[in-house]
């Protein structure tokens, strides 16, 4: 196996930076918090620093950790949800099926049907994904005409059941509660590309500790280090 080049050329040895990733995506800190922390472990880093660590990683660690993900089941739970980027309010969709184990996600500057379909895309696109049974969504009108698209263009079975119904979808709605939680101490994002790398760590890491990851318990902190180490090739 040729070892891997992700930080090459860095400052700090890789387990440090993976550490303050993981603590940053896990838990609602801000940089700043993380500055402080690595401080009083004789890591003098600035918060800065912390936050182009994040930036380089948190989309591939996610990206790295899809083929490791146990398989969801075939009924979604489908929301968006809002995200502040700079002046404006985004719209992040996500679905979780109905153990609440996360499918996908996508942010969005717009709420309409190309952006459901977008969205639909994306998540059955994943390996850990299967056609849908049943999509359990709000009112959003959006959602029915992104559906019939897709199924008369083939790309979502046909026996796929759409439901409309928001009582049915308080395990996406209580689940979107993390992602604003950790969104928080950062006072929101200061662009779309920034928000989406960010947004996309949150997930991964949620994907973990969910328990989703094959072999990896969700409440197994020393596990969930070495099987990131292990993702870039780097002792724990």
């Amino acid at each position: 196996m040729r070892p891997d080049q992700s930080f090459k050329g860095r400052q700090f040895a890789a387990e440090v930076i993976l550490w303050a990733i993981r603590w940053y995506l896990m838990f609602p800190v801000s940089y700043r918090d993380l500055e402080l922390m690595l401080a009083d472990r004789g890591v003098e880093v600035a918060h800065t620093t912390v936050f182009r660590w994040v930036q380089t990683y948190a989309l591939e660690i996610e990206k790295r950790i899809r083929p490791h993900l146990r398989l969801s089941n075939g009924s979604w739970r489908v929301d968006e949800t809002y995200i502040r980027v700079k002046t404006r309010w985004m719209y992040l969709y996500r679905a979780v099926d109905s153990r609440g184990q996360t499918i996908d996600f996508l942010l969005s500057a717009k709420r309409d049907a190309e952006a459901a379909k977008r969205f639909f895309h994306k998540a059955l696109g994943q390996p850990h994904t299967v056609n849908p049974r049943t999509i359990t969504v709000d009112k959003n009108p959006a959602y029915p005409c992104a559906v019939t698209d897709m199924k008369e263009n083939g790309e979502l079975w046909r026996f796929s059941r759409l439901r409309q119904c928001k009582h049915l979808n308080n395990i996406v709605e209580q689940d979107h509660r993390r992602v604003k939680r950790l969104v928080r101490p950062g006072l929101g994002f200061g662009s779309f590309h920034t928000a989406r790398r960010t947004l996309a760590g949150y997930e991964a890491m949620a994907m973990i500790r969910k328990g989703q990851v094959q072999k990896v318990g969700g409440r197994d902190m020393r596990t969930q280090a070495t099987f990131i180490a292990e993702l870039f090739q780097v002792a724990a």
